[in-house]
Parts: C-alpha cells; structure tokens; sequence
C-alpha cells in the first residue's frame, strides 16, 4: 500500500483526497517538483528544492513548510513505502477557495501533496538501445522557466510522439529546439555537448545543470546556445537528461538515425559519472 503525504499528514494514497475547489485543479495554479531516489536516497535533493523555492516565489505561493522540512517528509516517505529506486513526486497549489474566482484570497492555505513512485534507472531497454524523439512545435507559454503543474501542450505532445513512434518530444520555436516535453534537449557536435542557456523559455534541469558541470570536471567541452534541428540530425550523437531518465541516448529525431544509430560514447559517458554522482551525493 503506498502511501502519499497530504498537508502535514501521512496517509494511504488511495485515501488522499483534495477538494474540487483546489485551485491547482480549476486553474493549474500550482508548481510541481519530481525528484529521483537512487539507493533510497534523494539524488540533488538541494538542486531541486532550489527550483521549488525559485517557481513558487515566481508565481507567489508560501511554502507552508521550510523546504529542510519538505526533504525531511521526502525522506519520510521513501522510508515508509519501502523504495530503493524511483521517484518522489511534489506539487503545491495555492489551495482551495469557498468559490471558483479568477482572483483568490490573500490567505488562502496552500495545498501540499507528496507521493512515491517506483522506477527502474539503471537496468532497462530504454538505455541499451536508446530512444526516439519527434519534433514539433512549441506550444507552451512563455515562462516555462517556472515548473508549473499547467502540462497540457507537453501531453498533447508527448501524445504526438507516441503515434509517430516515439518515446519523447522535441519542442521547437523558431526553428530551434527549446527543450524536450519532460527533459532537457543535448547534442554533441565539433567534440563539445551543445544545449539551450537558461532563459525564460525553458526549464532549468537540475540534472542537466549537474550533468554539465561533470562534463566539465571530465574534459568535456560545454556550449550553451540554441540548436536546430537539422543540426541535431546531422550531429555525431543527441541525448537528453531528466529527473525520470538520467542521461538517455537519442537515436533516432523523426525517423533518422542519430551517428550509427546506436546510444553514443559519450552520452554513455556521462550517465555512468551522474549515476556516480547520484549515488555519492544522495540524502
């Protein structure tokens, strides 16, 4: 029996009940957060806390627990559903109101739920052969910068996807690539990995920003700047990173291989010093 935690109190999952007036139902007014457990242990638990703090200012939501006590029920619940592998899922809404208003009240109560959900990271397909992506285009709002619960356009693309075959998304505006619908977009080209600088048009990945600082430390050359997609095509290999994922081999963008088609040396590479990083550094 799994069991979520739901403002201040741990209880089964199956009986975590929130009212229909929760504003992060009637208007995804809320900010969600999915942190990785390796070992049974939260992997960059302060990177992500960061960002929870960074997209509930933005949006002004009160955290009603300082975020040492979010990790510490993040802990709590790894503990109490048994997970040795998997994620911790977050969302806080600004709550629920008395009635359905565009506007609510100053002191409304936020709602803070918490739930576990078992994954496999480190043995599956997905990383022996590498994934495909589709690309289209990007119809999100603007601040995409704030994590925010309102995940339409990436369903609706992730739906996409999946028709064409594929097991992820690539978003483009203008005719570069933005970001994955749940992750962060790379390629490897002239012998430097190439991804998108942090603006407001795109999320700033908590495992893509320790990925590229072990790049680093490894010899690896970084290069923030926009890609397109002919360019991603034409790359030696492609990846992306995520909470859920890791680092993760692209092999094939709308049908077309990667390099030779098959998860790439140094995407590989950088799995292998991440996962060693999320094990050396859990909480």
């Amino acid at each position: 029996m799994s069991i979520a935690f739901l403002n201040g109190s741990y209880l089964p999952l199956a009986d975590a009940r929130i009212s229909v007036l929760d504003r992060g139902f009637l208007f995804a007014d809320g900010i969600y957060e999915v942190a990785a457990v390796l070992n049974g242990r939260l992997v960059d638990s302060a990177s992500h806390l960061a960002r929870l703090a960074r997209s509930v200012d933005a949006i002004g939501i009160s955290l009603p627990l300082p975020l040492s006590a979010v990790e510490a029920a993040q802990r709590e619940l790894v503990t109490r559903n048994g997970m040795t592998e998997g994620l911790v899922y977050l969302q806080i809404t600004r709550g629920a109101d008395v009635t359905r208003d565009f506007l609510s009240p100053p002191d409304l109560a936020p709602t803070l739920v918490m739930f576990v959900q078992p994954k496999v990271f480190l043995d599956t397909p997905a990383v022996r052969d590498g994934i495909a992506v589709a690309t289209m285009p990007d119809l999100r709002w603007k601040r995409r910068d704030i994590k925010s619960v309102g995940l339409l356009a990436q369903a609706m693309a992730k739906r996409a996807a999946h028709a064409a075959g594929a097991q992820e998304a690539w978003l483009v505006e203008d005719g570069f690539v933005t970001e994955g619908a749940s992750s962060t977009a790379f390629i490897l080209t002239d012998g430097a990995i190439v991804t998108r600088p942090y603006s407001e048009a795109v999320l700033a990945g908590c495992t893509a920003l320790a990925l590229t600082q072990l790049a680093r430390e490894s010899g690896i050359a970084v290069v923030r700047r926009a890609f397109t997609v002919a360019e991603a095509l034409n790359a030696a290999e492609a990846f992306i990173t995520s909470a859920s994922t890791f680092c993760q081999s692209v092999v094939r963008i709308d049908g077309q291989a990667i390099g030779d088609g098959r998860p790439g040396p140094i995407a590989m590479r950088l799995r292998a010093l991440y996962i060693d990083f999320a094990a050396a550094t859990g909480v």
